[in-house]
């Protein structure tokens, strides 16, 4: 039985909820941009994740991977800032469609599922620790 299995799984979980946060605040940090590098407004990321098995895995122990990150294709709002220095001839900005509390949600939905893997590791490390303690006596 490969002991470390355990540890595998939980730092697979601690790796895709740490990158799930970081293109949630990369969201919310651009909710106001007008100009990127592909043109036009700031679009909207989000993380897909998918199983993925642990290396040397007798137990059929499973993990979670990102699989990808995708770009949200909805059209940007249009706002009406004829100051603005991106606005359209009619006044009009095209600004990312991002919803902050949406964003900060999925970020404490985020956050708690690392929380419950941090737990998780910790669980499995006192598990084990006690088994070394058995081990001596």
């Amino acid at each position: 039985m490969d002991s470390f299995g355990m540890f595998k799984v939980s730092a697979s979980a601690l790796e895709a909820q740490r990158k799930r946060m970081n293109v949630i605040a990369s969201n919310m940090a651009n909710v106001h941009s007008t100009r990127t590098e592909e043109g036009g407004p700031y679009k909207k990321r989000d993380i897909v994740f998918a199983a993925m098995t642990v290396e040397s895995n007798p137990e059929n122990m499973y993990g979670v991977k990102v699989d990808d990150v995708i770009t949200d294709n909805t059209p940007p709002k249009m706002v009406y800032d004829p100051s603005h220095p991106d606005a359209n001839k009619e006044g009009y900005v095209a600004m990312p469609d991002i919803n902050i509390v949406e964003e900060m949600t999925n970020m404490m939905m985020a956050f708690r599922a690392y929380e419950a893997s941090v737990s998780a590791f910790n669980m499995s490390k006192a598990m084990v620790e006690k088994a070394l303690e058995l081990g001596k006596s």
